[in-house]
């Protein structure tokens, strides 16, 4: 027996962790059609469609690293080892990991690995946890992480819901180091999971912080460009150059419901939200430009790259969903080359287009209702109502999935603004990173015709926000506040000052 079927026969049995980034049942199945869901309630014309979430107030920031919920976590496990693994522990490795292969997880080589007193090995016991959620497996998983850390998890309040992704935001606060082969112990069990996954684990010099890197509860997007089945497997399938109609063949779209709108050379489109949330990536062409359009569900955050901003020879990149997270950021790749991108700052962590030191350009998405959008571009363009593929669309698929904070592992969060405060995000000429917080720019364009930070200018534009530097355009996106400042820590935070009387 194969050892992938052998080992999900095994995680089926103790509970496989089936919660994905937009789980496998929400990108596959047939929904309703538009027509038989409920209109949205009305929404003020100044911006989109506030989401309904359960707001953490943080304290101050007094240096203290905090979680999503508030919980403190305790100092970092101290490291009597910081060079090879003692050759006793490889050995219990290895059995462990043999085992995967079988029908039986050696959990005695758990709970030897338990006492090797080295807390790095925990990244291999959370790494294992992500797959198991009961039975004796989970409990000496559990048992390792805190013999290996000294520390009790079920302080956290976040563990009472997830002991892996408490375990895991612990390990990410303290920014404990890896254990040595930590790659390729990571390798082997995720592509038991998904074989599909093995290039991305072959690169040595990769930059991509595997510790961060997680199961999204979904497959691997491999299919062919243009192929508009649904995964055989289970994806999140991206949507490859889909139909538009003009803004008059949109009016089934309800004006309140929130587009993502983008601009290219004097040629504007509208991205609906609840189409994005199907598909979490579009290849398009805009204004005679190749663009790649991932949409974060986790994040919040749409973003718009040009894929043809690559050097001559380098073949344009086809952006997919891996089925991977990074600090509940998607992990998306380019299907040509199997390299994969940074989806917040384009950057190539793996495979030839790292090698070929690949930074994708960016261009603004702008978060509006489709009523301001099209007013404010009346000869935009958006997608079809069935998205040029023959299917229906729920206007909410994802429901209130996200309402109460991060659902995978994020680690300490920034305390200035609540973790799901929207921001627009901009990253200056000199790699300064600013955020303005959403509700703030709304409340301040009462009075303003624009607001400047650090030589950074926002204003309003189709219901949204642009940015400009030294009287240039300047790309910009929208994302929930503890994404934005976990990809860009120490970023600069814009505030009103007093706003009129």
């Amino acid at each position: 027996m194969p050892a992938r079927i052998r080992l999900m026969i095994l995680l089926v049995a103790f509970g496989l962790v089936a919660a994905a980034c937009s789980s496998a049942k929400v990108a596959e199945e047939t929904t309703s059609t538009t027509s038989e869901m409920p209109a949205a309630a009305a929404t003020p014309s100044n911006g989109p469609r506030a989401t309904t979430t359960t707001t953490v107030t943080l304290p101050p920031n007094d240096g203290k690293l905090r979680n999503q919920l508030g919980y403190v976590f305790p100092d970092a496990p101290v490291l009597t080892n910081t060079g090879e693994l003692a050759e006793q522990v490889e050995a219990d490795l290895e059995v462990l990991w043999a085992s995967l292969s079988t029908t039986s997880i050696d959990v005695d080589a758990i709970n030897r690995v338990a006492e090797s007193e080295d807390p790095r090995l925990a990244w291999l016991m959370v790494d294992l946890l992500r797959f198991i959620r009961s039975g004796p497996i989970l409990a000496a998983l559990i048992a390792a992480s805190s013999s290996l850390t000294g520390v009790d998890f079920n302080d956290d309040p976040v563990a009472s819901r997830s002991p892996w992704q408490s375990i895991t935001d612990h390990l990410i606060s303290w920014n404990l180091p890896a254990p040595p082969g930590y790659r390729e112990y990571k390798g082997r069990l995720f592509t038991i999971i998904e074989p599909a996954w093995d290039p991305f684990f072959q690169d040595a010099d990769a930059t991509i912080d595997w510790r961060l890197t997680s199961w999204g509860g979904v497959r691997i997007d491999n299919r062919v460009l243009g192929d508009q089945l649904p995964c055989p497997s289970g994806c999140i399938p991206a949507l490859d150059d889909p139909s538009v109609t003009d803004a008059a063949g949109g009016s089934w779209y309800p004006d309140e419901r929130i587009v993502f709108g983008v601009v290219v050379d004097g040629e504007a489109r509208a991205y609906p939200k609840h189409q994005m949330e199907v598909h979490e990536m579009v290849n398009d062409t805009l204004g005679g430009r190749r663009i790649g359009v991932p949409y974060c569900t986790l994040c919040g955050s749409a973003q718009a790259y040009f894929t043809d901003s690559v050097p001559a020879g380098t073949e344009v990149p086809v952006l997919r969903t891996s089925g991977l997270l990074t600090r509940s950021n998607k992990v998306m790749y380019d299907l040509n080359t199997f390299s994969i991108l940074d989806t917040f700052t384009g950057v190539a962590t793996t495979g030839p287009l790292r090698e070929a030191g690949i930074v994708l350009e960016q261009t603004t998405v702008i978060a509006s209702t489709w009523g301001d959008w099209k007013a404010a571009h009346p000869d935009t363009t958006i997608l079809a109502e069935d998205g040029g593929i023959g299917r229906s669309y729920r206007l909410d698929p994802l429901g209130d999935r996200d309402a109460n904070g991060p659902i995978f592992p994020v680690g300490d969060v920034d305390p200035r603004l609540p973790i799901q405060a929207e921001v627009i995000g901009v990253i200056a000429a000199d790699g300064t990173s600013i955020a303005f917080p959403v509700d703030d720019l709304r409340a301040a364009m009462v009075f303003l015709d624009e607001v400047e930070l650090d030589g950074v200018v926002i204003r309003p534009d189709g219901g949204g926000f642009v940015a400009s530097e030294a009287g240039e355009a300047v790309a910009a996106h929208q994302a929930f506040w503890f994404a934005w400042a976990q990809f860009h820590p120490g970023t600069l935070l814009w505030a009103p000052t007093s706003l009129g009387s």
